[in-house]
């Protein structure tokens, strides 16, 4: 019997250099899940995907009927994973430091200002308004969020492979909160603002307040921004069942379960949608750069406004409280009693942080339906 080795061969020889760079980038986001312990969650499973995406293989699993194919169909075409994600964000969220503070949703509105000028720059760069909002959209540093805008408005994109580039970029940034964050925390606060003590005695939240509060802020988002009400319904429905205390075992299933699935089928989609002929572009390399942009002011606007609050109140109120505003939940919280304990050792300021932190999450979402429910009406002119 004569083995034929020739199939192999040509296989090999079907693989350019472009596609080389990308399974090198796939390996490097594996590198970084796995050995620098980056959003290993996210990186492993998006690096797997974009070294798949770039193999002669590719052709039999991205098609409508191949593996990575009916994924995309089931779960991003029509925004189930990103949703599905959000129903475990809002089963694993404490809302009470942010009832109780109600100074923190003013903080995480502020916080996201940087999406709005991100926008306006990419729109000034020659991408056009549906691109541009969904860039812009990184800033949130949400993944989940960042994926739903692009599937409800990448039929209006006109750059090759823009969608694949903002949902990987957004995820990159996810995974390099701890590198970007503290040194801005650094810069625009200073060591006497970041040893301010806060004293956490905050108002009692009762468990009507808890209950309502997902309630009515779903029936206002799906009367106000019904662009953005799936988003909006499954993370405060997470949060209602978690809240109830009557539904461990769908809490537990949601937060893990159903968060973990998702994730996995996600970040392999997105992977594969990285394929070099579409990828490797200046497009992207203006998206990476953007992307930071918006990540930057956002955590630079929080800052500010926690600056300022720190003035208004005699200095009661720590500014780091204000970099993490943005909704990498709970990432941001605690990097900012990180850098506060840099500072003082005996600083604690977690709760109010993780306060500020939620307000970021659920500010994250209004802010995409704001977005889409102002700029539907313009495209569709």
């Amino acid at each position: 019997m004569t083995l034929d080795f020739s199939g192999l061969l040509g296989g090999l020889l079907d693989i350019n250099y472009l596609q080389l760079i990308m399974v090198a980038i796939g390996l490097g986001l594996m590198y970084l899940g796995i050995f620098k312990e980056y959003e290993p969650n996210l990186l492993i499973p998006i690096g797997f995907g974009a070294i798949l995406g770039n193999l002669p293989v590719a052709v039999n699993m991205i098609g409508p009927n191949g593996f990575f194919g009916i994924l995309y169909s089931a779960g991003i075409a029509n925004e189930l994973f990103p949703l599905l994600i959000f129903l475990g964000v809002g089963a694993m969220l404490d809302l009470r430091p942010l009832l109780s503070q109600p100074i923190m949703f003013i903080m995480g509105a502020l916080a996201h200002l940087g999406i709005f000028a991100t926008l306006i720059i990419a729109v000034l760069l020659g991408f056009n308004l549906a691109e541009a909002t969904a860039i812009g959209m990184i800033g949130a540093i949400d993944g989940p969020t960042v994926i739903y805008v692009n599937s409800k408005l990448g039929g209006l994109f006109q750059t090759p492979g823009l969608a694949a580039a903002i949902a990987v970029t957004a995820y990159s940034y996810m995974s390099l909160v701890p590198i970007i964050q503290p040194p801005l925390m650094r810069l625009f606060t200073t060591k006497a603002e970041r040893g301010i003590h806060m004293e956490y005695t905050p108002r009692p939240v009762s468990k009507l307040t808890v209950i309502l509060f997902p309630v009515l802020l779903t029936i206002i988002g799906a009367i106000f921004l019904p662009e953005a009400a799936p988003l909006i319904a499954t993370l405060m429905f997470g949060n209602l069942i978690k809240e109830s205390g009557v539904v461990e075992g769908l809490v537990g299933t949601a937060k893990d379960t159903i968060t973990n699935v998702a994730t996995i089928f996600l970040g392999l989609v997105i992977g594969s949608t990285m394929q070099a002929a579409t990828f490797l572009n200046t497009g992207t390399l203006r998206v990476l750069f953007l992307g930071l942009i918006a990540f930057a002011l956002n955590t630079i606007g929080g800052l500010l406004f926690g600056k300022l609050v720190c003035v208004l109140s005699g200095r009661k109120i720590n500014p780091l409280v204000g970099a993490a505003a943005i909704s990498a939940f709970p990432m941001s919280g605690r990097l900012a009693q990180k850098v506060a304990l840099e500072t003082d050792n005996n600083n604690f300021i977690l709760m109010h942080a993780l306060g500020a932190n939620a307000a970021g999450q659920v500010a994250s979402v209004l802010a995409a339906g704001v977005l889409m429910q102002m700029i539907f009406p313009i495209l569709l002119h």
